[in-house]
């Protein structure tokens, strides 16, 4: 039979090696909505709630400053996440 003893050591090694790793926290992205002629400020509400996890008080003030000031930021998130909710939006 084998010596599992070799493999046993391998496996220790490696996982003391995976602990020394030092992880980078990842880029954050500001998902922006932008105001339109077109789309209503019940639907950004719904958007903001549904898609954000905005409370409605948060997603009725992002609103209007969205409706005055031209653009507003929803969240601001990991790349992967924020394509995710830029893409349920649509």
């Amino acid at each position: 039979m084998g010596d599992f003893n070799q493999f046993e050591d391998f496996f220790e090694e490696e996982i003391l090696t995976d602990q020394d790793e030092k992880f980078e926290e990842p880029k954050l992205y500001q998902v922006i909505l932008h105001n339109d002629d077109y789309t209503t400020m019940e639907f950004v509400i719904e958007v903001l709630i549904r898609v954000f996890q905005k409370s409605f008080s948060e997603a009725e003030v992002l609103m209007r400053d969205v409706h005055i000031k031209g653009k507003g930021i929803a969240g601001v998130y990991p790349f992967d996440i924020a394509a995710t909710k830029t893409y349920q939006v649509g």
